[in-house]
């Protein structure tokens, strides 16, 4: 078990006295990602919402930027009969910036563009909603590129009075042209070169809902459909989109909730 990761037994209690122990692994906490292994025959729901069991039992989820404190983890087995145990999901405190004096063009996109931006977004939800059998993030991830951490999961700017929307991504700095490396297997399901908000963009699926992104890149070295495994050089560092330098933004998603990849990648090694 990696450092970084908590790994605890649930017990779920069923009639007759009988117990199940599932041992959950990941982080329990804002931006967290669990999974855990049931007999395949189970059912398995979390805060109301039936998770995709796997044919060899595995389930994840997801904690979001606000998740609230309290989960609840249901399972239910073979014969129908269900049990639940409380989460407890840790808090956490976000860097919240106040700009006054932008210029309104720079905060809101001209009309012009907001078709342009509704079709990209429905590229990137497309992307995010594909699903497959694949179990690659239960593996150890690394990191996709050495440097300077710009910008973490979970900030906020507010400007002119108006709070943006969280930054949602884990942020390297580098020069233009650095190469991005896979941090773990997967495959490409989205690669497109420059959308408006975030440059060239990248997904890749690792498995039951678990995607990362790549934005802001300069170059796309991969294809969609393609088998990319970790550390393939995958694309190149930009700051295309509405950057303001080279960096490599990094998001993951499980489904629609953005998590956090310091959760899930652990500390950064020396250069």
């Amino acid at each position: 078990m990696k450092k970084w990761l908590v790994s605890c037994l649930a017990t779920f209690g069923f009639a007759a006295g009988a117990y199940a122990e599932i041992e959950l692994q990941g982080s329990l906490q804002q931006g967290g990602l669990i999974w855990a292994t049931v007999a395949p025959s189970s059912s398995v729901s979390l805060d109301g919402k039936s998770l995709h069991i796997a044919d060899n039992g595995l389930f994840v989820a997801g904690f979001d930027r606000d998740a609230g404190p309290v989960s609840v983890l249901k399972i239910c087995n073979s014969t129908g009969e269900c049990a639940e145990q409380q989460l407890d999901i840790v808090q956490r405190s976000y860097d919240v910036q106040r700009v006054n004096g932008v210029p309104q063009k720079t905060v809101t996109p001209p009309a012009s563009v907001l078709e342009r931006i509704r079709r990209e977004g429905a590229l990137v939800s497309k992307a995010r909603s594909e699903f497959s059998a694949r179990q690659d993030f239960i593996k150890e991830f690394k990191w996709p590129l050495l440097g300077p951490i710009t910008g973490v999961f979970g900030s906020q700017r507010v400007y002119n009075g108006s709070p943006g929307r969280p930054h949602y991504g884990l942020d390297i700095a580098a020069p233009t042209g650095t190469l991005v490396s896979a941090p773990i297997d997967g495959v490409v399901t989205l690669a497109y070169p420059d959308m408006f908000y975030s440059g060239g963009t990248l997904i890749i699926d690792h498995g039951l809902g678990v995607s990362s992104t790549f934005i802001h890149l300069s170059r796309i070295l991969v294809e969609e459909g393609q088998l990319v495994k970790q550390g393939d050089p995958i694309a190149e560092v930009g700051a295309t989109g509405r950057a303001t330098g080279p960096h490599l933004d990094w998001r993951i998603n499980w489904a629609d909730r953005r998590l956090d990849p310091a959760l899930v990648i652990g500390p950064m090694p020396e250069p």
